[in-house]
């Protein structure tokens, strides 16, 4: 059975296009475009993994993290932030906070974080 990812990202075309990538590769892929939509799917659909960005509307992505960790029901899901904030206080926080690991878009193509997806899913 495919792993389902559910992208939490606010910009459109990048969802789009790490989507269409993640399809390809046998990911199924779950789109919210908003903190509390992104809450609401991961609580009904029970994700493998989440990619959360941290400047999303509605809740950020630290609100949204925090209380994934805290529900018993989506506390195991997986975390990984994907945004543009590589402040080491962001970073510490959001480790802290149970994200399972931390990328800077900008420092990382489509390639890497398709890698990293895998080696986290295993």
């Amino acid at each position: 059975m495919a792993k389902k990812i559910l992208m939490v990202e606010d910009e459109k075309d990048l969802q789009q296009t790490l989507g269409e990538l993640l399809k390809t590769e046998g990911f199924e892929i779950l789109q919210a475009y908003d903190g509390e939509a992104g809450l609401e799917m991961a609580r009904k659909e029970k994700p493998d993994l989440v990619l959360l960005d941290l400047r999303i509307p509605k809740k950020d992505g630290f609100e949204v993290l925090e209380e994934l960790k805290k529900d018993p029901n989506t506390s195991a899901i997986k975390v990984i932030i994907f945004t543009n904030l590589e402040s080491a206080e962001d970073i510490n926080r959001a480790l802290d906070a149970g994200a399972t690991t931390y990328i800077v878009k900008a420092n990382y193509s489509l390639d890497d974080i398709l890698v990293k997806i895998k080696e986290i899913l295993g």
